[in-house]
């Protein structure tokens, strides 16, 4: 197996993980996380589909990284959704208003700084998840078909 085969399935494996994890955590702790949504100034008007939504997203992303033929775009929206989290909390910080952790877990418990750091760390993974899908795909797509 070539080792950037073996670099994708961690790069899956830990963002699927990541996501499972994290959408666990919102949903066994659900009337916190809607809580920390409604009170959030930018997206509070959006807390109802939100509460939902982010974790059917992240669920739906972990399941599309085990699917071969949904991997890229499993990706993608890995990369989109890590993005959006990271630049939220980053205009939340600029912005200065007090900010409401959402994320669930053990996440819950990392400072603001932390969060972008570990955000920008998983849009990075997506990034080169990205890279060796597509790599790989247009190196299958050159071999030589057998009958």
């Amino acid at each position: 197996m070539k080792k950037s085969n073996v670099a994708l399935g961690i790069i899956c494996t830990l963002i699927s993980i990541l996501f499972v994890y994290a959408a666990a955590a919102k949903l066994l702790d659900y009337y916190n996380f809607q809580f920390g949504l409604s009170e959030s100034p930018f997206i509070a008007p959006f807390a109802a589909l939100l509460t939902w939504g982010v974790p059917a997203s992240e669920l739906l992303i972990a399941v599309c990284l085990a699917i071969p033929r949904l991997r890229l775009a499993g990706l993608c929206a890995s990369f989109i959704l890590m993005s959006l989290f990271t630049l939220y909390i980053a205009a939340m910080l600029v912005f200065g208003s007090e900010i409401p952790c959402s994320c669930g877990g053990v996440l819950e418990e990392m400072s603001w700084r932390a969060h972008i750091v570990f955000n920008s760390g998983f849009v990075a993974l997506s990034a080169w998840g990205i890279y060796l899908e597509r790599k790989k795909r247009r190196t299958s797509a050159n071999l030589p078909a057998f009958t």
